[in-house]
């Protein structure tokens, strides 16, 4: 389900009664107009049913590796910096959350011909105000060339035996082929999987997902050194194999690499929260600096080079901080999301004082993810426990005078809700259970979701339009 500003794409109620076939145009909407979904909020009456605008979509597939995975990574790959031709391929890596821990595994797995529709970054002007239909046609000339929504992916998978739960996996930005992983068992261990990426790259058959052959693989390294499981592990951006985790007895472990593929743990942990550490995020710019979130709903912002106390603490939400996003592309910005639903927006530059830039409240239930948009820096995408994946823009500001002329224009098509936050871009919904997302660093407006049923690749069709024009 979706709702999408910038482009009017409306999440339609649909009477079934009306008999309107799903897909159609705006036009041949019956004569109840359709309302936007509000989750929480609204109800449905009996005969009533959602129903998603795909146009709302450049791309929209889903698609499962087996038992639930309550995290995964995207692998950089050598396809290209930037891609924004369809079909488009994407590498990740993920672990599952099985019925019996002997269950468990990792799935790295290559998902591709991704189609979708590709659309203009500037509109064409026309001629005149009779030209939606040419416009219209045009459209679905594009989806003919590059693929409708429905075209189903092809997913090549390769599974390998994960002692427990994953809790969490990371690959390193510098060597992909390189991932940790954070079990439910205590431990914390690192992967080569390149064997398994090159034999992705050189397949081109489809792997079936209903019993793919399950590979041992033996870990370049793992650390028993936490007190009890835990969920926080980042790799660093700016030295490569640095790594911190964090466990939920609130203690932090640095990780330095050392030749012949291992690692130094210090044993010595670093610590100033007073509950569980739930995430982690290194300074994109700064190679000692970290910032941690816990359940005792702090930030603290920790340099290795000054000792095992925080540099700096704020209290940062009155309920767990679940998770932290630091934005890489304006480094003063840090983002968290907590558990009372609510997330807010910290310039670090003023840390030590009233550095609250931004605080939402739009969701209703715990914030499972968050993350910055790697090409637009006011942009970030978050994950509730409400089933809603949404994305906004800290950029717009509401103008009245457009709400106005916009309103009137679509009055009697399509009933908008008048308080939502001018800064929400998009709603994503039709998940169940969302756990965590991350946007594609590669293929610009690609986010990918996992959830309870399973994982969603969609690129929203007011995102393509935001990107700055070195970029397109």
């Amino acid at each position: 389900m979706v709702r999408s500003l910038k482009n009017a794409k409306k999440l339609k109620r649909k009477n079934k009664g009306s008999k309107k076939a799903e897909g159609s145009s705006i036009e041949s909407i019956p004569s109840t107009p359709a309302k936007v979904w509000q989750p929480g909020v609204d109800t449905l009456e009996e005969g009533e049913e959602l129903q998603c605008d795909p146009s709302a979509y450049n791309s929209l597939h889903a698609f499962h590796i087996g038992w639930p995975c309550l995290s995964f990574d995207i692998v950089r790959d050598s396809l290209g910096l930037i891609r924004t031709e369809f079909p488009h391929s994407v590498y990740c890596v993920a672990g599952t959350q099985a019925e019996k821990a002997s269950w468990n595994s990792i799935g790295i797995f290559k998902l591709s011909n991704i189609s979708g529709k590709r659309r203009n970054l500037v509109p064409t002007p026309s001629a005149d105000d009779n030209s939606d239909a040419e416009s219209e046609s045009s459209s679905d000339e594009e989806d003919d060339n590059n693929g409708s929504l429905s075209d189903p992916p092809v997913l090549q998978l390769r599974k390998v035996t994960h002692d427990g739960c994953v809790n969490r996996i990371r690959s390193m930005n510098q060597q992909p082929h390189i991932c940790a992983t954070w079990a439910d068992t205590g431990h914390v261990q690192v992967w080569d999987f390149t064997s398994h990426l090159n034999a992705l790259v050189e397949s081109e058959a489809e792997v079936s997902t209903g019993a793919p052959s399950i590979f041992s693989h033996t870990p370049l390294m793992k650390f028993s050194g936490h007190k009890d499981e835990g969920y926080a592990i980042d790799w660093s951006p700016v030295v490569p194999g640095r790594l911190v985790s964090g466990d939920c007895k609130n203690c932090i472990h640095l990780w330095e690499p050392s030749s012949g593929g291992t690692w130094n743990v210090d044993m010595n942990p670093f610590v100033g929260h007073t509950a569980s550490v739930e995430d982690l995020q290194w300074s994109p710019t700064e190679a000692d600096v970290f910032a941690s979130c816990s359940v005792d709903g702090k930030i603290a912002i920790w340099d290795t080079r000054i000792g095992k106390s925080p540099a700096v603490s704020v209290k940062a939400h009155d309920a767990d901080v679940n998770v932290i996003s630091w934005n890489r592309l304006a480094s003063c910005m840090i983002a968290s999301g907590s558990d009372d639903g609510t997330f807010s927006i910290r310039d670090l530059r003023l840390i030590t004082g009233d550095s609250l830039v931004a605080h939402f409240q739009y969701h209703k239930h715990p914030i499972t993810s968050i993350e910055w948009s790697p090409h637009e820096p006011s942009t970030l995408a978050v994950s509730s426990s409400d089933n809603q994946l949404t994305i906004w823009d800290l950029s717009l500001e509401r103008d009245e005078e457009e709400e106005t002329e916009f309103k009137a224009k679509m009055k009697e098509q399509v009933n908008t809700p008048d308080d939502l936050p001018p800064q929400l871009l998009f709603v994503h919904q039709g998940q169940k259970d969302l756990k965590e997302l991350h946007w594609h660093v590669q293929i610009p407006g690609m986010l990918i979701s996992t959830a309870a049923d399973g994982f969603n690749v969609l690129m929203p069709s007011n995102i393509e339009s935001t990107l700055p024009e070195g970029n397109a």
